[in-house]
């Protein structure tokens, strides 16, 4: 588990807010509470790492909302639903976009902890995807025309040797430039290659 991860909670009842940040933080150390939707988006800055205990109805922009605020940024902070008011609708809403919980108030102190740790390796692996891909497009940016053409049609499946008609070049030319981009990408063999920009 990342210990940099912060556990943020969201919700709008100020003694809702306090029972649940301090029962966050028998476990999980680093805790920030904000009491509503839009002082959270106005404090966080991606890509920090943590996720997010929400509550559901809270006036403004509601939980529901939030989580659909960041799937369009693109921001991948695992959610944890919590609510005093929960509906089978709500749920299933929340779980479909990708929430890690939907837990009912009064929460259970272990399914919350429980739930804030899968979130938390969640959220790891989600920084792990996004190392991956950036070092596979800061490789791509490394490839000369040449290479990046021989790459664009190694993974049409051509050999070599088609790929050598087609561009009007020597076997021996493709086979130079296809052992340069291998080296710059950092794939000992066509399928890491192929796993590499497959993550970009």
């Amino acid at each position: 588990m990342n210990e940099e991860a912060t556990v943020f909670v969201v919700d709008d009842d100020p003694a809702a807010l306090k029972a649940l940040t301090t029962t966050v933080k028998v476990v999980f150390p680093h805790v920030e509470a904000f009491s509503s939707a839009a002082e959270f988006m106005a404090a966080y800055r991606p890509p920090r790492h943590g996720c997010l205990v929400l509550d559901v109805a809270m006036p403004g922009m509601n939980g529901l909302e939030l989580q659909r605020k960041l799937l369009r940024e693109k921001i991948t902070l695992p959610v944890i639903f919590v609510t005093g008011h929960g509906n089978v609708s709500m749920a299933v809403e929340a779980m479909q976009m990708g929430a890690v919980n939907f837990l009912e108030k009064p929460i259970q102190e272990q399914s919350l902890w429980d739930s804030i740790r899968k979130a938390l390796d969640l959220d790891l692996q989600h920084s792990r995807r996004r190392a991956r891909r950036q070092r596979a497009e800061q490789r791509l940016l490394k490839l000369t025309p040449g290479e990046r053409e021989v790459l664009d049609l190694i993974l049409e499946g051509l050999l070599n040797k088609e790929i050598a008609v087609k561009l009007g070049l020597s076997t021996r030319t493709i086979e130079d430039r296809r052992a340069k981009l291998m080296k710059k990408m950092g794939a000992k063999s066509l399928a890491e290659l192929v796993q590499l920009v497959m993550t970009h």
